[in-house]
């Protein structure tokens, strides 16, 4: 059995309002066997689509390449846009050794809502994925289930919004399209990405993605 355990601690800037979370990177994180274009970071993966998708949004001219510079251009975006990521998994053991959510066993969460009552400025979770089993939603209601803290669903559309109150706190929670190449199959089945690949035959899965996440990352 592999344990992957997260290799970066929560990347939380003083005064942010928003908080990416997701899962656990690839187990090379863990061990530190980086590909030549994986970043050293917070989705690092040269095979994840978040940065990319980011640097779309914000126009960032971000490098993508395993560098001491392309961890602080990614750091420095963070800082000055008051956004922080935390993954929802500390570790979790795994049979085959892949980055699968599924392939996730005996899994230790990491304790969202102490981080959340430590960061009392962060308004909005957004989620990079849905809740699927083993998906940062699903993670985020197993670990919120035998607390006072409920779901409250504003939104069924995709991407979903639901809202909790943490002590006093109205926080919202988006679950937006996972930024993987796994999750293509899933957007290309999607009735408005069909739409919206009629008006422009030209439209990848990433460019739906960039439309989707810049309503929430601009807000």
């Amino acid at each position: 059995m592999f344990k992957h355990k997260h290799p970066y601690p929560p990347f939380i800037p003083k005064n942010a309002n928003k908080l990416i979370v997701g899962t656990l990177p690839p187990p090379r994180f863990t061990i530190g066997e980086f590909k030549e274009d994986d970043v050293d970071f917070c989705y690092g993966s040269r095979d994840g689509q978040l940065w990319k998708i980011l640097d779309q949004i914000f126009k960032l001219n971000l490098h993508f390449e395993n560098t001491t510079e392309a961890v602080e251009e990614r750091k420095n975006f963070l800082i000055n846009h008051h956004i922080g990521i935390c993954y929802m998994v500390e570790y979790a053991w795994r049979e085959k050794i892949d980055a699968s959510d599924l392939g996730m066993k005996d899994v230790k969460l990491r304790n969202m809502l102490q981080i959340l009552k430590e960061n009392p400025s962060i308004e909005t979770l957004l989620f990079t994925g849905g809740n699927s089993k083993n998906g940062p939603e699903y993670f985020f209601r197993k670990h919120i289930k035998h607390s006072d803290v409920k779901l409250k669903r504003i939104s069924n559309d995709v991407p979903r919004e639901h809202q909790f109150v943490l002590n006093g706190r109205a926080i919202t929670t988006i679950s937006l399209t996972a930024p993987s190449g796994a999750a293509n199959r899933a957007v290309g089945s999607m009735e408005l990405y069909k739409k919206l690949k009629q008006k422009r035959p030209n439209m990848n899965t990433l460019d739906f993605r960039v439309l989707q996440y810049q309503e929430f990352f601009k807000k």
